[in-house]
């Protein structure tokens, strides 16, 4: 099958487009946008030895979209034109979390939840409205990213609130379901032996996911995708009590929320980026905010690998992915450290030699815990979804 996996935000665009066989999984062409609505976008497609650029004004992601299948269409990839599917990393569907077809229902759902995933269900929405006028006999299909965590037990998954809010659908969902489904899948191929695994994708969005024997048992994320460890813009976990003390310091609701939402985390703290990167840089010219930010983010990854070892009762591996996961050498040194009472040896040289884009094991040899860095692949994971939820449409009908 041909598949067009299309991963959203507020104001980009990306996708790959897949050939899912039995046999093999290729990527045929991938492309980006960003900087949708803002004017002068710069989107990329790439197609086998195939590549263009350009900057556009591209006032939505309908927009977007149809610029990106012109220029796939004038390349001649006569693959996009034939597609058997449309998938996405839908993000928050509330009670509707695993791969299904999109509908109207589907969409009226996601509509309900934009208020928990405002960054995420409005441009997912638009898109797959989008790609229906387009292409109105290609189905669609939503993998939400709260499905992989369906297998964690409802002692983790509730807050303790009032138990009428938890039946309106308060509760911790988990996110990032696609990257951890693929770690667990890719290390049941490369080290079967390791069945309690702890998988850290490190990026702009970051979380922490306890896997058992292949399935989710725990994750950082709360109801919401701003909660859990600290983000680049956003704030991770937050005590909900502490509005009190802003709102009486006369910031509004809705500056708290914007703040929170884009302009807490590694952001909000250094007051240098929200890009690791230049943070660590302006760390090591003196900054001390910068230093704080770098140790705040440290501490909340820490914080939540220690605590998915006692959920596990120790680990056989741990896995960093994400653009920081599996580039940030200085970062899984500094999180992994001090954890050696729990059989976790970092090797120090194999970590500074890995190379991000490979799949490395870092740890000393013979240690009780191996330390991947494992490159993720959401938009395969989203592939195989659809074609899962297709073929199982096509045998019951």
């Amino acid at each position: 099958m041909i598949v067009l996996v299309s991963n959203l935000g507020s104001t980009s665009f990306k996708y790959k487009l897949l050939d899912i066989r039995s046999n093999s999984e290729a990527v045929i062409a991938e492309g980006d946008a960003d900087r949708i609505g803002l004017g002068s976008s710069n989107w990329s497609v790439i197609a086998g030895d195939q590549s263009a650029s350009g900057t556009a004004d591209l006032d939505d992601h309908a927009a977007a979209i149809a610029l990106h299948m012109n220029e796939l269409a004038g390349m001649g990839v006569e693959q996009a034109s034939r597609l058997d599917a449309v998938g996405y990393k839908a993000v928050h569907g509330g009670p509707i979390s695993s791969a299904v077809i999109v509908d109207d229902h589907v969409l009226d759902v996601m509509s309900k939840f934009a208020d928990v995933a405002p960054q995420h269900n409005p441009p997912y929405i638009e898109a797959m409205k989008a790609f229906a006028a387009r292409l109105p006999d290609v189905p669609q299909v939503a993998a939400f990213e709260t499905g992989y965590h369906q297998t964690i037990p409802e002692k983790r998954t509730t807050y303790a609130i009032p138990y009428e809010w938890t039946e309106l659908g308060v509760r911790k969902y988990g996110f990032h379901g696609a990257s951890h489904r693929y770690i667990a899948t890719r290390m049941a191929e490369i080290a079967p032996e390791a069945q309690r695994i702890i998988s850290c994708h490190l990026g702009g969005s970051c979380s922490i996911c306890a896997i058992q024997d292949g399935k989710s048992v725990a994750n950082s994320f709360g109801m919401t995708v701003q909660t859990g460890v600290t983000h680049a813009s956003r704030v991770g976990d937050f005590d909900t009590f502490a509005l009190l003390k802003l709102l009486a310091a006369d910031i509004n609701l809705d500056e708290i929320w914007q703040k929170l939402g884009k302009n807490g985390g590694l952001l909000g703290l250094s007051g240098v980026s929200s890009d690791l990167r230049e943070i660590e840089i302006a760390a090591d010219q003196g900054n001390q905010r910068a230093r704080l930010a770098i140790d705040v983010f440290v501490e909340s990854v820490r914080d939540y690998i220690g605590s998915y070892l006692a959920v596990l009762h120790g680990a056989d591996a741990i896995c960093f992915t994400g653009g920081i996961g599996q580039h940030g050498k200085a970062i899984r040194r500094a999180v992994l450290e001090g954890f050696e009472f729990a059989g976790v040896k970092l090797d120090l040289e194999k970590n500074k030699a890995a190379d991000g884009r490979a799949e490395t094991r870092i740890d000393v040899d013979g240690g009780d815990v191996a330390v991947w860095v494992l490159p993720t692949n959401e938009e395969l994971i989203v592939a195989r979804q659809a074609v899962e939820v297709l073929q199982g449409a096509e045998s019951r009908n």
